[in-house]
């Protein structure tokens, strides 16, 4: 064979290589469907994970969620059954509708293999998804403009796997009521199975839980409060006891969910990982973290800390230390996360020390506007709780009253918006000892000492806004030198507001 003709048998075979049908398998479809309509019981063993989408082919789309639909009523579904519902005039080949059917049941021998078609039709229906992906990227890398970020183009890239990798869908619009529906029942027949009967994840602080019914999956929920307040501290001590709580729990499809407490992601823009690991183990060991970093401890005090420390490790709280992370760095190392470990709760610590995007650089407000909205369209999308610390501004302290209200958290407009909780951590016993009489022969001693025992020891957490719930005081213990909250042991002392 001569060179030129070399090059043409190259060439048409490379034509021929460059088209490519994607990856099916019409008879695992015809197979299953046939194994459905001769015995119910088979869609049972696949409709925890398979769904109509997941088929190649459009006829048994319509086949798989009429027959499913039919069997969820309680009734028998057969090629008598389910004909009535599809288009009779559509021919399948040379066959008619009803014929089409009565082969699919004619030519099914057993339910046996049903998991197991099920498996490649749905495993196969993710490879035709991660090739829309590829392309989308490929499409997206080749016209996007020159100015545009590559770094954005990633983020997308890597939301789209995350949303496969979760749920094995590539598709976003509507949901269907019965779904939505179907969902509401399933968490409130989680809440009734959950320790304590809570719609969402355990504090650990009950008469917090009492207030809000746990952090309920895709809320932000802010906790703001003046420096020296404890926001910090009470972050920490709810992600500690979410994780300690943690009691995993296997699903159908082979992953993981937590049954009890959850896996914690706490964003520390603040602290290091140091100084948080510090706070959490002088909380649970009761010894001073000043003590532990001076290094003023006993023998027993060092083997409560090895003995606690030891604990601590087998605890699913993973801790990112990075400083002024931005909402998309923030988003993706979430989504990581899930990914790798599971997830159940963020915590960000704080909102104000974190970055946006260089558009809204410029404007400070826009700027959090564009870190809460981030934050609520992440929860959503892992369908997790956010905790996201605030700071408040100074004019709290120009008042006589200094207990927050909603109109003093910092750049409040988009904060107070796009949260679904805002709680305000206040311990009046910050301010008092701070209007200490100089002189103990003081007059007014006597009456300062009156007050600093009222409130010594005692925290208020003011639950401003809930939009699942009623708002109001809850009233919490404060231990300062552990930097501990903890319920009262009198309940009595709780005050309750509503909407």
């Amino acid at each position: 064979m001569n060179e030129a003709a070399q090059k043409l048998t190259l060439a048409s075979d490379n034509t021929g290589a460059s088209y490519r049908e994607a990856p099916s398998n019409i008879e695992a479809e015809q197979a299953l469907l046939g194994a459905m309509l001769v015995n119910n019981e088979a869609f049972y063993r696949v409709s925890d994970f398979l769904k109509p989408t997941h088929f190649y082919e459009p006829l048994h789309r319509k086949i798989f969620e009429v027959a499913g639909d039919i069997i969820r009523m309680g009734k028998t579904a057969n090629p008598v059954t389910i004909k009535t519902f599809l288009p009779v005039e559509e021919k399948v080949g040379e066959m008619t509708m009803a014929q089409y059917l009565a082969r699919l049941a004619s030519e099914a021998v057993t339910i046996i293999n049903a998991e197991d078609y099920g498996r490649a039709i749905y495993d196969l229906a993710l490879r035709r998804s991660l090739i829309t992906i590829g392309e989308d990227m490929v499409n997206v890398a080749y016209d996007s403009p020159l100015d545009a970020p590559p770094q954005a183009q990633i983020e997308d890239a890597e939301r789209s796997l995350f949303e496969l990798a979760e749920t094995g869908r590539y598709d976003g619009g509507f949901q269907s009521f019965t779904d939505a529906v179907a969902l509401a029942i399933d968490m409130a027949g989680a809440a009734y199975q959950r320790d304590g009967h809570l719609s969402g994840i355990s504090t650990g602080i009950h008469s917090l839980d009492a207030r809000m019914g746990g952090l309920q999956s895709s809320d932000l929920i802010i906790l703001a409060g003046r420096p020296g307040m404890g926001k910090t501290s009470l972050a920490t001590n709810i992600a500690f006891n979410i994780a300690a709580a943690f009691e995993p729990e296997t699903q159908a499809d082979g992953s993981t969910k937590a049954k009890n407490g959850g896996v914690v992601g706490f964003y520390s823009l603040e602290m290091s990982s140091e100084q948080l690991a510090t706070r959490i183990i002088s909380e649970q060991t009761e010894i001073s973290s000043s003590k532990i970093r001076r290094g003023e401890i006993t023998e027993p005090d060092f083997e409560k800390l090895v003995g606690c420390s030891q604990m601590m490790q087998k605890i699913p709280l993973y801790i990112d230390q990075t400083g002024g992370i931005s909402i998309a760095q923030l988003s993706a190392r979430a989504r990581r996360l899930k990914r790798q470990r599971g997830l159940d709760v963020i915590v960000v610590d704080y909102v104000q020390l974190m970055t946006g995007s260089k558009k809204s650089g410029e404007n400070r407000v826009q700027e959090v506007t564009e870190i809460t909205t981030g934050l609520k369209a992440l929860g959503k999308e892992l369908n997790v709780p956010i905790i996201a610390l605030s700071q408040l501004s100074r004019q709290v302290e120009s008042r006589e009253d200094k207990r927050p209200q909603l109109s003093d958290l910092r750049e409040s407009g988009s904060i107070e918006q796009d949260a679904d909780v805002v709680m305000f951590v206040f311990r009046e016993e910050y301010y008092v000892k701070n209007e200490e009489p100089r002189d103990e022969f003081d007059p007014k001693y006597e009456e300062w000492k009156l007050r600093m025992e009222k409130v010594r020891g005692a925290a208020d957490v003011i639950i401003a806004k809930q939009r699942h719930g009623p708002t109001g005081t809850v009233r919490l213990g404060f231990q300062a030198d552990f930097t501990r909250f903890s319920d009262l042991a009198d309940p009595s002392y709780g005050q309750y507001g509503h909407d």
